[in-house]
């Protein structure tokens, strides 16, 4: 049984759809996967928002520009980032989720929480807000001279 699921209409449900795809694309992709099968969910003018002052913070603008900030990230976590979705609300233009994160990063296992606000068009992802739920330990964690602490 998949996170619990809020959505009316059958394009909220593709929508829902949508992300679950990205979401399944990104776990292949950040334990070492090819980066094209998540490039081909994403809206050709893209825009990444992740707030903060980490390496990895930033609106990323087009593929490439996302494209480098899920390398980064994959890079900074040695192919051990893991994302779990969690509860879901969507409708016909955005898909609102829970989703906590765990990775190896600089040295120690760490956990973090998220919401990602993902809004579509035309079937693709064509903007994506990252919303820590503790930024300062967001950046704390994704900078590479951070002394990381675990949460749950």
């Amino acid at each position: 049984m998949g996170p619990a699921l809020i959505a009316g209409s059958d394009a909220s449900r593709a929508n829902v759809e949508l992300v679950e795809e990205l979401h399944r694309r990104q776990r292949e992709m950040y334990a070492g996967g090819s980066l094209e099968p998540v490039l081909e969910l994403l809206h050709p003018e893209i825009v990444w928002h992740v707030p903060g002052h980490s390496p990895i913070a930033g609106d990323h603008r087009g593929p490439g520009a996302v494209l480098r900030y899920f390398t980064a990230r994959r890079e900074l976590a040695g192919a051990t980032m893991r994302m779990h979705p969690g509860a879901v609300l969507a409708d016909e233009q955005a898909v609102v989720q829970l989703v906590n994160g765990s990775a190896e990063l600089n040295g120690k296992s760490v956990e973090w929480r998220t919401v990602g606000v993902y809004r579509i068009e035309s079937g693709r992802i064509a903007e994506v807000w990252l919303v820590p739920l503790d930024l300062a330990q967001f950046d704390r964690l994704w900078t590479p001279s951070g002394n990381p602490a675990s949460s749950s």
